[in-house]
């Protein structure tokens, strides 16, 4: 499963961006493709119209949940990597891609790198 950083969702919405292009690559492959609540929640701040919606959520295998122990994971990572102030939703994406055993695909590889010495596979 590879699970998309909100940035790649947005990308995605114009036709034949690199990440358009990329992901209909990994969907070919048979590769799941997901978002965390999180990213999702952020994309749909918008603005996006209804086709773009309807778009990515026919892409999308799932919007992957938050719980507790992502909450907790979380909470470490962003203890463990060096209390960066205004990254702990990078922390809670981080950790529901572990969690789910997902590579994560983003274009902020500078803010997710350091989450790579606890097991965050990144792709792009």
């Amino acid at each position: 499963m590879i699970q998309l950083d909100t940035n790649l969702l947005i990308e995605m919405l114009r036709a034949g961006s690199q990440a358009d292009l990329q992901v209909r690559r990994w969907l070919r492959d048979s590769e799941e493709i997901a978002t965390s609540a999180i990213a999702w929640g952020e994309f749909l701040c918008g603005p996006l119209g209804q086709s773009q919606l309807d778009l990515l959520r026919e892409l999308l295998s799932q919007v992957v949940s938050i719980d507790e122990n992502d909450a907790v994971e979380a909470a470490r990572l962003f203890n463990d990597a060096g209390r960066r102030r205004g990254t702990f939703q990078d922390c809670l994406i981080a950790a529901v891609a572990l969690r789910s055993g997902a590579a994560l695909a983003t274009r902020n590889n500078a803010d997710f790198s350091r989450f790579e010495k606890f097991g965050l596979q990144l792709v792009g």
